[in-house]
């Protein structure tokens, strides 16, 4: 605020009182003639259609706060109809009390503040209204100049012409800083007494109103006694003006406070979910939208069930790691395979550790557990069925001058197999065969369909998943086959409003056909023996279910990944650096136990359902 400074010893009684006759009248005169040359000034009109920028605010699915994004302004803005009568009378008690009366300025104010200032001999007063506050918080520099001054005094007066008096102080109270990052009434009363602006009482209300003047020295979380003692300037002068009583003065004085906490900056509840949610909101906002448009984002996860999920994880790797296991890193990604709504995520062991989210960011090989896209694709050409015969005997490929030999892992052949007993133990072999027979290209065709967006290569080792892929591909594309080819994009969001409901995404699912009913259905039918007869009978979880474990060469990564009808899960261990996990570790002894120990909690309450069987479709 501008205050002018003249030495004390200079000003004579007669000059104050010539000063204080005259001021009145000329002050407001001389501003209004003064308005015909600043010409320049920004245009307040556009105050009409104004929003302030709000911080976005991140749900579970069931509407509890996560996160918070915001930049430098942490705010919600809010109608003055839902903000306590309390806080509106305090505020404008010690700020501007004629507020109501004037037309944008105040010449007594100002000119009592002047000869404050003159008798003092320094800057002790202002004469601000809370038009002029807003006005220079929204459009004029800091800078103490008397050319700023009279601007801040013109457009005071021309946004009075404008809006009405009730709508100026909406904007101000929306605007207004009130300390310790927080912008607007709503996110202050929510900081400093967890509740809502609505519901603040008397004395909470003096004690915010207080805080405007100088926010952080009269903050309550650095120094309670010094704004207890601006809380007490505050009911005095509402006192003054009669807008309460003093018995009223005298309790809200004597009123206990229940201080809440900075609500400015807090780390998210699920940082995986959350960073993970504003990955993808990059991608379809601009990010002044995000961080300053009041998004109100609803996520597919439940804070529960995620919660869940990584209690579960951190539990498994600490027994991993007991049995010698050294694997540093698990992650989790669970998918509703009707909606393909991501249900839980976890990208790592301790997110307090490590940032990374292996879920959505590792590229890692899925070793065994990429088979079932190649099987898919014989099964889709209408020649193959679980009972087909293929063959587990030695074979060589010329790969571009080098003969590339595949072999089992453990060693050895088992001849003449028939489809659902190689995929069961997991043979090699005969999934190399039948990637060479229904064409790479084609297998990677159907990935493409799945939500693949990895690189994938139509090399050799393809069917054996020496192409990396992240666990959130694998779990989307295993929740397909859950669906019998019913595809959506896999999502963390349901849904993004602005701050007064209108929506501005809608991920209700759509799904598509993407693959061929019946070759998912038999796809399906013979997973289920890789739980029951195969690799992950560690798996079981005593209900219909079906999936592939997966390792890679040198034991670097080891995964399984399976499903119910109602939930597709990804599982993957490793280490970031690629060492290997220890000698005999698999997917099948390590990994599917952590999906069968999440499973078994994730399913409770769930009724058991049974996949829909081949004979049901018409074969392609």
């Amino acid at each position: 605020m501008w205050r002018l400074v003249v030495g004390a010893g200079q000003i004579t009684g007669g000059t104050l009182l010539t000063v204080t006759m005259l001021g009145s009248a000329a002050v407001a005169g001389a501003l209004v003639g003064l308005a015909v040359s600043f010409r320049n000034l920004p245009d307040v009109r556009i105050l009409q259609t104004y929003t302030p920028s709000e911080t976005s605010y991140i749900y579970d699915i069931k509407g509890r706060v996560l996160a918070s994004l915001h930049d430098e302004a942490n705010r919600v803005v809010v109608p003055l109809n839902q903000i306590s009568p309390h806080l509106k009378r305090a505020v404008i008690a010690i700020e501007d009390s004629s507020f109501y009366q004037h037309p944008g300025i105040n010449p007594g104010s100002i000119m009592r503040a002047l000869v404050a200032n003159l008798e003092r001999g320094r800057t002790s007063e202002g004469g601000s209204t809370l038009t002029m506050q807003l006005v220079k918080n929204l459009f004029l520099s800091p800078q103490r100049r008397i050319s700023r001054k009279v601007a801040e005094a013109v457009l005071s007066l021309r946004l009075e012409q404008i809006l009405k008096k009730d709508e100026i102080l909406e904007l101000y109270l929306n605007q207004v800083y009130w300390g310790h990052n927080n912008y607007g009434i709503e996110t202050a009363s929510r900081s400093y007494f967890g509740k809502a602006a609505a519901d603040l009482n008397l004395a909470e209300s003096a004690m915010l109103a207080g805080l405007i003047q100088a926010p952080e020295d009269y903050s309550p979380f650095l120094n309670f006694e010094r704004a207890k003692q601006r809380q007490a300037i505050v009911l005095g002068r509402m006192l003054d003006l009669g807008w309460i009583t003093p018995a009223e003065e005298l309790a809200a004085r004597n009123q206990p406070l229940n201080l809440g906490k900075s609500t400015s900056f807090q780390s998210s509840k699920l940082p995986y979910v959350t960073e993970a949610v504003t990955q993808e909101l990059k991608k379809r906002f601009r990010r002044e939208d995000l961080f300053k448009g009041g998004m109100r984002i609803q996520t597919t996860v439940d804070f529960d069930f995620q919660t869940m999920a990584e209690a579960t994880v951190s539990a498994a790797h600490a027994r991993m790691r007991s049995r010698g296991l050294r694997a540093d890193q698990v992650a989790l990604v669970a998918v509703d395979p009707r909606t393909h709504f991501v249900k839980a995520m976890v990208g790592g062991v301790d997110y307090r550790k490590s940032q990374f989210n292996r879920a959505i960011q590792a590229m890692r090989q899925p070793g065994s557990a990429f088979k079932p896209f190649v099987y898919y694709a014989a099964f889709a050409t209408g020649r193959y069925t679980p009972n087909s015969a293929v063959n587990d005997t030695p074979v060589s490929y010329n790969d571009g001058g080098v003969m590339y030999r595949p072999k089992n892992y453990g060693g050895g052949f088992s001849g003449s197999v028939s489809i659902r007993r190689a995929l069961e133990i997991s043979l090699n072999i005969p999934v190399v065969r039948l990637g060479q027979e229904v064409g790479l290209n084609k297998v990677i065709e159907t990935c493409r369909l799945l939500g693949f967006q990895s690189p994938l290569e139509p090399v050799l080792s393809l069917p054996l998943g020496s192409e990396d892929v992240t666990p959130l591909e694998m779990a989307g594309a295993y929740a397909t086959f859950a669906n019998n080819g019913w595809h959506s994009d896999t999502t963390f969001i349901v849904q993004v409003t602005d701050s007064s409901g209108k929506v501005l995404l809608d991920n209700t699912p759509r799904p598509q056909l993407v693959l061929d009913p019946w070759a998912t259905a038999t796809l399906t039918d013979t997973l289920r023996g890789v739980i029951t007869n195969g690799t992950a009978k560690t798996a079981n979880i005593g209900r219909p279910a079906a999936g592939k474990t997966g390792t890679t060469d040198s034991e670097r990564d080891i995964w399984f990944v399976g499903y119910v009808p109602q939930l597709s899960v990804a599982v993957w261990a490793g280490n970031d650096n690629y060492r290997p996990i220890g000698y005999g570790a698999t997917g099948g002894s390590y990994v599917a136990p952590i999906w069968r120990e999440f499973m078994l909690k994730a399913l409770q309450g769930v009724p058991a359902e049974d996949f829909r069987k081949p004979w049901e479709f018409q074969k392609p």
